[in-house]
């Protein structure tokens, strides 16, 4: 048996063919897996769990099937921080916190989705920082659901702008974070995405640390075993292929 890990789908109602590669995944490629875990940015946005979109809708109850027969768990990412304990009862997953400590096949693993580690971006650190805040979450939260909407394209266009201006390093996990975060947590796995590097790091002292892949180009699986780790990519089918 393993578990297989997925993360940044960035699904959205204009790329059809990621959100179809997903649904066959779902339906064909959980077979002899036991769990699964979407460790954040499942959506390009989501603004709270009172938008939904037919296509949202859908996502959630291929997940639900998939739930019937093996525990689904979710992690938030930086693009889908708001959905929350609605969504995840709707489509049967379970929501977990930021970063979730577990035994995996006798190794002790932290799990999370990221973004936390990328400590040399200080702006967004700042700005992770300030959204984590539950009275601003709530009130964001209760604002027009337009309003939201409307904050959701300037926050993906100025990401988006400024992803372009900054340096590879600044983007990538900072090691002394990884590091300090193993050490915290007596981990000897560690386990996220949200970089879009997917590879399997052999860190120092046996420990080792695992990159899941995007969604944008092909699929791109985890799996975890009892022996070993090994990342799969998901062709996507060449009839699904976006035409934008």
């Amino acid at each position: 048996m393993q578990t297989a890990f997925v993360g940044d789908l960035h699904l959205s109602a204009d790329r059809p063919d990621i959100t179809q590669a997903f649904l066959q995944f779902l339906q064909q490629g959980l077979n002899n897996v036991e769990a699964l875990y979407i460790i954040g940015d499942l959506f390009e946005v989501w603004m709270g769990d009172d938008i939904a979109e037919p296509f949202t809708l859908e996502i959630a109850q291929a997940i639900a099937k998939v739930a019937e027969r093996i525990p689904v768990f979710f992690t938030q990412g930086n693009r889908d921080f708001m959905l929350g304990k609605a969504y995840c009862k709707q489509a049967g997953m379970t929501l977990l916190p930021d970063i979730f400590v577990t035994y995996l096949y006798g190794k002790s693993t932290v799990i999370l989705h990221g973004d936390s580690l990328c400590t040399l971006d200080i702006a967004y650190q700042r700005f992770r920082r300030f959204r984590s805040i539950s009275v601003i979450r709530w009130i964001y939260s209760h604002l027009p659901k337009q309003t939201r909407l409307n904050i959701a394209a300037k926050i993906r266009q100025k990401s988006q702008l400024g992803n372009k201006q900054k340096q590879y390093q600044i983007m990538d996990v900072e090691p002394s974070a990884v590091d300090n975060l193993l050490a915290k947590t007596g981990c000897s796995l560690m386990i996220h995405g949200h970089t879009h590097r997917p590879a399997i790091h052999q860190l120092s002292n046996g420990l080792k640390r695992v990159v899941v892949g995007d969604w944008y180009t092909q699929g791109s699986v985890l799996m975890v075993s009892q022996n070993n780790c090994h990342l799969l990519q998901l062709p996507f089918e060449p009839h699904s292929k976006s035409m934008a």
